[in-house]
């Protein structure tokens, strides 16, 4: 089959099954094998380059985007997997930091739509997508895959690769409904990535954490290296136009590197990304690489200002980690003369209460609340009974835009407005800033 247009190529993907706009409660006994029977339908193009595979509640985004930036600094042909994307799907697959073009994209879905066809599993369109990434990077000949899990761990679509260095990030409460209730359940699910002979690199010092990833390294031979142990953040210090971290790791010492990044969160992000590039290697990336790719890092959604006068930023936090780490980084980064208002809006599978909580520590004197453009968008006045029950002042509105037009039309040029709450919400307002069309299909997330 060869779909004569994009639209026509999206339209396809879209007409598969996608728990990412409606998310299970539960789900049928999960296997790895459709995915793998359709990888094997095209040679197992994931067994052609090694890849690093990165895990974790919150953080997973940006340590795959260090790690694909300090590998591609080394020299290496670096190919790129993660999830959601914000205005166009194909910002999900890229190598060397660019995200596959139209043609080729049109093209891989048509090859994917030919094996369905003749008698390939039908993928949902995760899998579906989770596969396309990992034959382009096998057509681009990649020295290395950077790929990020969707959920979880054990049973996500892209724990059909065998990393050779797994990466997680942290573990807190998120998608309860799916990976467990529990910190210890949910470390346990993710930890699922880790491989025997490879090398496993933890970011969190979080002591449960530590010890589930400690009793699975043991059980099958993987090597680990554990923030705080055989790596360190020694420093996280604010800085102008980021942060200033000093990084010890198993190979080499980094003082005074500056991230172009926001946010405390972000100075643990990027020693995990040193340090697990390094594990990747086999010897220090040296001073350059990591001057030059943590230097000019960027992570569009995240802690990003995109307007001025008044200030708006925009962070996908979408959980109470998240959030909580939000407020935190709030604190000085972003400090103003005038009144902080938000712009907020959330998905389902979280409790709209603690979703809130961390918001009304920031200092906001109110809240604009409207409804993704999703399925799974919490009703807006849930939103708003949540905030009001915190005793914050709370508008409800019929779309984001809406929502972005009043918060604007009430704030000065000294004044700060935030986005945040789910990384749909973030992606309709940075696209209505900075004049980015959606290249969504109608309906898709």
């Amino acid at each position: 089959m060869r779909f004569d247009s994009y639209d026509a190529a999206l339209v396809w993907l879209e007409s598969h099954v996608d728990f990412e706009r409606v998310a299970p409660n539960h789900q049928p006994v999960p296997s790895l094998q459709p995915i793998r029977d359709m990888l094997a339908a095209l040679a197992d193009p994931h067994h052609d380059y090694p890849s690093v595979h990165v895990t974790g509640t919150n953080g997973k985004g940006t340590t795959t985007t260090l790690v694909s930036a300090l590998l591609l600094a080394t020299g290496l042909r670096v190919g790129t997997f993660t999830s959601p994307d914000l205005h166009a799907v194909n910002e999900r697959i890229a190598v060397n930091g660019e995200p596959i073009d139209d043609e080729t994209f049109v093209a891989l879905l048509s090859r994917l739509a030919d094996a369905e066809s003749s008698g390939a599993p039908r993928l949902t369109r995760f899998e579906l997508l989770t596969v396309a990434g990992l034959l382009h990077f096998s057509d681009e000949g990649v020295d290395v895959a950077v790929v990020e899990v969707g959920m979880g761990g054990t049973w996500d679509s892209t724990n059909v690769i065998d990393g050779s260095v797994a990466v997680l990030t942290n573990v807190d409460l998120d998608h309860t409904s799916v990976l467990g209730t529990t910190v210890r359940a949910i470390a346990t699910d993710k930890v699922g990535i880790f491989r025997p002979d490879a090398i496993a690199v933890v970011g969190t010092t979080d002591a449960v954490v530590v010890e589930v990833a400690t009793a699975r390294s043991e059980a099958l031979g993987t090597e680990l290296r554990r923030r705080g142990q055989e790596f360190d953040l020694v420093h996280n210090d604010l800085a102008v136009g980021g942060r200033a971290i000093s990084v010890r790791t198993p190979d080499a010492s980094y003082e005074d590197v500056l991230v172009t990044l926001h946010g405390i969160h972000q100075g643990a992000n990027a020693a995990t990304a040193i340090a697990a590039s390094e594990a990747f290697l086999g010897r220090a990336l040296g001073e350059r690489v990591v001057r030059d790719a943590l230097g000019s890092a960027r992570m569009p959604g995240r802690l990003e200002v995109v307007a001025r006068h008044p200030m708006i930023v925009v962070d996908g936090a979408h959980n109470p980690a998240g959030l909580r780490a939000l407020a935190s980084s709030l604190e000085g980064a972003f400090d103003v003369a005038g009144v902080r208002r938000c712009v907020v809006g959330m998905l389902s599978g979280r409790d709209v209460d603690e979703m809130v909580a961390p918001l009304v520590t920031m200092g906001i004197s109110e809240f604009h609340c409207c409804a993704p453009a999703s399925p799974r968008a919490v009703p807006v006045s849930l939103v708003v009974a949540a905030l009001t029950r915190a005793g914050a002042v709370a508008y409800e509105h019929p779309s984001a835009s809406a929502a972005l037009a009043h918060a604007r039309e009430r704030s000065g040029d000294d004044d700060l407005i935030v986005v945040t709450g789910s990384l749909y919400l973030v992606g309709e307002v940075r696209g209505e800033l900075l004049g980015i069309t959606s290249r969504h299909v109608r309906g898709g997330c």
